[in-house]
């Protein structure tokens, strides 16, 4: 079955980090571009941040750029996403999207709340 799964969700306070995973199982993750969305709650989902299957090409949304890393271990079939300075406009539940030639697949998510 081709799935994806998020992990790693956690309640932090601001100005804290934290690392969200993402892994696939029935398909290989390391030859796809994978990007990570969120929702927060009564809001549109939005776009985060992509990565190039080798890596080299990165994407963030504004909101994103400076705090947030996108990073690959294709050795692993993994993808995360480091969030650094968090702020409660984070809080949401956060997706990882393959969508590409052959597929489109999304994960359940992983819940990120930040709250002091």
């Amino acid at each position: 079955q081709v799935q994806l799964v998020e992990s790693g969700g956690d309640s932090v306070q601001p100005g804290e980090s934290l690392r969200v995973s993402c892994t696939a199982s029935g398909f290989a993750l390391s030859v796809y571009p994978v990007s990570w969305h969120r929702q927060g709650a009564g809001k549109e989902r939005e776009f985060v941040a992509g990565i190039s299957a080798d890596g080299l090409a990165i994407k963030y949304a504004d909101s994103a750029k400076g705090r947030f890393t996108i990073f690959r271990d294709n050795s692993k079939n993994m993808v995360y996403l480091q969030l650094n300075g968090s702020k409660p406009d984070d809080t949401g539940v956060y997706y990882c999207n393959v969508n590409s030639y052959d597929k489109n697949v999304w994960g359940k998510g992983t819940l990120v709340t930040v709250s002091s």
